[in-house]
């Protein structure tokens, strides 16, 4: 078996598509209603975005990114910061580096899920 998709249940599923496919470079693999079936670069990785009205949305902004958040593969995790910063993300503290060598840089979105950026040192 292999992961199809990863649902996330957003207040504003079209202005969320819309920011994540302008600024992480997801595109839109398919929409049924509200839901939209992003893909990341590869194609591989799906994240459905949708508004369920039968299901309360998640505050995101209150939630500790270690709860939950989406990695992204970044090869300048500063520049991405910064320019995700000025699309309207927030920075949630400061670039780190881990003992490993990793870059890593935890942001919010424009409705506070949390963002992870990473530079490894290795391949996962």
């Amino acid at each position: 078996m292999r992961i199809e998709h990863i649902a996330i249940n957003v207040a504003e599923p079209e202005a969320m598509v819309k920011w994540y496919c302008e600024n992480l470079n997801m595109k839109v693999r398919r929409k049924s209603g509200s839901a939209y079936f992003t893909a990341d670069e590869s194609g591989n990785v799906i994240l459905e975005i949708y508004n369920s009205p039968s299901a309360p949305v998640p505050d995101y902004r209150s939630m500790n990114f270690l709860v939950f958040h989406i990695a992204l593969c970044s090869e300048n995790v500063a520049g991405d910061c910064k320019r995700l910063i000025k699309a309207g993300a927030t920075a949630n503290g400061e670039i780190v580096t881990a003992p490993t060598g990793d870059v890593i840089a935890n942001l919010r979105d424009p409705w506070g899920l949390s963002i992870q950026l990473v530079k490894r040192t290795e391949k996962i």
